[in-house]
């Protein structure tokens, strides 16, 4: 948060400049995206465990580590919008339209997710305070 900036216009070139100017910005950079891969890795190897064990036959616990499975991905895909790559940028659009299919709420939800009617700015600067 020191050198990232979070506007559609800058944030970009922020993380170009975290990654070329900044001391060790490439290697925090790279060990942020590896470690969250490798941290999905180890997820899906908890939840493989659990498949291969049982675990799903306590039914309370089981819901717990889907519903944090769930944050976690939320999270990880806040994390990937960041950035405003074009990848970035389709990912986030493609995604949020997936709240309109809720139904009676779901315009009304991309809306709100968007912070107004395409995702932009406002997009942007929620993801990064979330």
């Amino acid at each position: 948060a020191m050198h990232y900036t979070s506007d559609i216009a800058t944030a970009f070139t922020s993380v170009a400049h975290i990654c070329r100017d900044v001391n060790y910005g490439w290697l925090i950079r790279n060990m942020h995206a590896n470690g969250a891969s490798f941290f999905f890795i180890c997820i899906y190897l908890h939840i493989g465990r659990g498949l291969y064990y049982g675990s799903y036959l306590y039914k309370e616990t089981w819901n717990i580590g889907v519903v944090l499975l769930l944050l976690v991905m939320m999270t990880a895909f806040v994390g990937y919008v960041l950035p405003w790559g074009q990848m970035s940028f389709w990912g986030a659009t493609v995604i949020t339209n997936l709240l309109s299919a809720v139904p009676y709420v779901g315009n009304a939800l991309v809306q709100w997710t968007w912070g107004g009617f395409s995702v932009d700015n406002a997009t942007l600067t929620r993801f990064f305070a979330f």
